[in-house]
Order: C-alpha cells, then sequence, then structure tokens
C-alpha cells in the first residue's frame, strides 16, 4: 500500500519526476494516443501522402465531423492520434504560428520550423503545474525549399523526422508493414497506395473510403490537397482493398 501511495503521488504531479526518472502524465498522455485511431505519413520523391482512420460509429454520424486531417498552411498538413480536441488545439496553434511568420518574412513558414515551434508549445504543459500534457500526437507533412519532409510529435514535446511513420492504434503492426515495402523513389500516387496497403494490413475485412480520409501535399503544385471519396475509392479499387460491403 505504501508503494502504490508514493506512486499516485508522483502521478498526481506532472512537474515531479519519479525516483527512475518517469514523467508518468507524459507516459499516460502516449497511452491516450495509442487508444486513437491509426493515422500514416509516408514521404516519396516529389511529395507527402497522409492517411488517417477515422471510423465511424455509427451512420447517422455526419462523416466531415471527424476531424483527424487539418491544413495547417498552403504547404503543409496534419494528421492526429489521440485526443481530436487536444489536436484542435494544436492545429490552431499551428496555423496562427505559420500566418506570422507569412506576414513577418513575407514567405511561407519551414515545415521543421513549425514543428519545433509546435513541440516548445507542446513541451511548456510538461513542466507547468496546473496543466496536463497534450494527449495527441501529430504527422506534420509538408514541402521546404520544393523538398518534402515529415515530422512526428510526441507528448513530451520532442519532435522527429520519418521517411514514413504511423502513429494511433496498432501503430507496430503497420509501422512493420512500412519499414517492409517502403521505397524512397516512390511516386505520391504509390505513397498513397503503400499508406492504404499498410493500414488495410490490419484490417482484414477491407476499407471504406467513408472511414477515411486522405490528403496529398506534393511538389508540383506546392499545395495541400485533399481526397474526395470518390478518388480514396478509386486508389481502394486500384489496390484491391475495398470492403466487399461497398462493392
Amino acid at each position: 500500500m505504501q508503494g502504490q501511495a508514493k506512486q499516485q503521488a508522483y502521478d498526481r504531479g506532472i512537474t515531479i519526476f519519479s525516483p527512475d526518472g518517469r514523467l508518468y502524465q507524459v507516459e499516460y498522455a502516449r497511452e491516450a494516443v495509442k487508444r486513437g485511431t491509426a493515422s500514416i505519413g509516408v514521404r516519396a520523391a516529389d511529395g507527402v501522402a497522409l492517411l488517417v482512420d477515422k471510423r465511424i460509429r455509427s451512420p447517422l454520424m455526419e462523416q466531415s465531423s471527424v476531424e483527424k486531417l487539418h491544413k495547417a498552411d498552403d504547404h503543409v498538413g496534419v494528421a492526429s492520434a489521440g485526443h481530436v480536441a487536444d489536436a484542435r488545439q494544436l492545429i490552431d496553434f499551428a496555423r496562427r504560428d505559420a500566418q506570422v511568420n507569412r506576414l513577418r518574412y513575407e514567405e511561407p513558414i519551414g515545415v521543421e520550423a513549425l514543428t519545433k515551434d509546435i513541440t516548445d508549445h507542446i513541451q511548456q504543459y510538461t513542466q507547468v503545474g496546473g496543466a496536463r500534457p497534450f494527449g495527441v500526437a501529430l504527422l506534420i507533412g509538408g514541402l521546404e525549399d520544393g523538398e518534402p519532409r515529415l515530422f512526428e510529435t510526441d507528448p513530451s514535446g520532442t519532435p522527429y523526422e520519418w521517411k514514413a511513420i504511423a502513429i494511433g492504434s496498432e501503430r507496430g503492426d503497420i509501422q512493420s508493414y512500412l519499414e517492409e515495402h517502403y521505397d524512397e523513389e516512390q511516386t505520391i500516387d504509390e505513397a498513397v497506395d503503400l499508406s492504404l496497403r499498410a493500414l488495410a494490413s490490419v484490417h482484414e475485412e477491407g476499407l471504406s473510403p467513408k472511414g477515411l480520409g486522405a490528403a496529398t501535399i506534393d511538389a508540383e503544385s506546392g499545395q495541400y490537397i485533399q481526397l474526395t471519396d470518390e478518388e480514396v475509392e478509386e486508389y481502394l479499387v486500384d489496390n484491391d482493398l475495398l470492403a466487399e460491403d461497398e462493392d
């Protein structure tokens, strides 16, 4: 009982390290991310593809109300896993940061700079009393000087750059698929194919376009473009991944 009481003391104090150097609230925030549906980012030679699993809990729910894909700036897209409300707060921060950069420097913000500004903001909530960490992870993809970049943010406030990455539920299985099949020379269309196949590897029943969200940021247009349900369905049909009840 005494040991349990000691752990509860560290649980309640976000700014207090446990004797073995852990911040329990940050670790709990990572668990919240794992409970969220999966999001996948894949960097291609000519852009970045983002895919989110936004399973609809009821046929009465409006599909557009499930927000897991966001446009942060013309050249930057963000996908989330974890608490959607926390993600929205970070997206608002990212959009303001991108707008301030355009007004101040008259140029689009770099993807790496934007990611580090977001993670600096996240990190503050790991050492301020009376607050809790953000229970969400983000995938930030975009173009910087014409080059595709893809970053992940962690509830601890640490940024990581990836070639391909999955966050959310069943991350391990999806990541293993990406590691096995990733090709640095692939096109952005092939990156969308890969992300769909990776998600389908943990969904034996197939995928429905209504339960997915996909976006690309390609070097040719330099723009964030969210794919329509019809476009997603074409990718699913081409890869033979469409759920049977969608045929």
